[in-house]
């Protein structure tokens, strides 16, 4: 059993995720129509805005997270075909299987992504699809050892208030070269292709997302061989890996 991580439930009061776009891209070759009329499992809804999305497309849905279940239901009460559950995705067994079944962003935050992999898909239905969106270990060298460095030496120590000050100063600073050196084509550069999504965004969504790196109790950063390992050929077809940004995985494949 995982323990709770009270930073998660700080993070979902103080921010809002709402760029469809971002999690169309995170599914794919996967798309919204894919959700019509399926019943749906999100394991790690966070404050629900994925199941925002897919609820005009969905039958039923069921979010379930270990710690901000309840952030997800107070946003989510307009929806009355979608149902909100505390659980811990590694160890849960909900007694039933979904025709899709999807993470994003949640599986390299676990104890052990291999273990809650390997629990999401036994939720989903024979023929039914699963997928997934991580953290990859190619393209972030920077993160793995520099971020996650700092990170467990000082910043877990900080109260969520002083750290959210130093996301925003990291964010302001990040403009600079962003909109200098990185408009030009320099390929070799390290998020080169992910700092082109930070010109897309606005600035409270990037905000967040220089929040979510400090703020993440743990992460794993997943290998392709990682994540072919876990769509492999025995329990999946038609499967999907691709590479995000330079910094991600997208995966998903129908269960056998």
């Amino acid at each position: 059993m995982q323990e709770k991580h009270p930073e998660w439930q700080w993070q979902w009061e103080e921010f809002k995720d709402d760029n469809l776009w971002l999690f169309t891209e995170w599914i794919s070759p996967n798309t919204l129509e894919d959700f019509r009329g399926k019943d749906i499992l999100d394991c790690g809804c966070g404050q629900g805005q994925h199941l925002s999305f897919i609820a005009p497309y969905c039958r039923n849905a069921l979010g379930v997270d270990l710690n901000t279940s309840e952030i997800a239901k107070r946003n989510l009460q307009r929806f009355p075909h979608i149902t909100l559950k505390e659980a811990d995705i590694a160890a849960m067994n909900l007694q039933k299987q979904f025709d899709i079944v999807y993470s994003i962003g949640v599986l390299h935050h676990t104890d052990n992504p291999d273990q809650s992999f390997r629990n999401i898909a036994k939720h989903c239905k024979p023929g039914g699809r699963v997928i997934v969106w991580v953290y990859s270990k190619e393209g972030n060298f920077l993160n793995r050892t520099f971020v996650e460095g700092v990170k467990k030496i000082f910043l877990r120590k900080l109260p969520r208030a002083l750290l959210l000050l130093l996301a925003h100063i990291l964010t302001l600073l990040l403009y600079i070269p962003i909109y200098t050196i990185y408009l030009l084509p320099l390929h070799f550069l390290p998020f080169y292709e992910y700092f082109g999504n930070f010109r897309r965004l606005s600035y409270r969504r990037n905000l967040l997302n220089v929040f979510d790196k400090l703020n993440a109790p743990q992460t794993h950063f997943i290998t392709r061989e990682q994540m072919e390992g876990w769509f492999n050929a025995q329990d999946f077809k038609d499967t999907s890996i691709s590479p995000y940004k330079g910094v991600s995985w997208r995966g998903s494949g129908v269960r056998r």
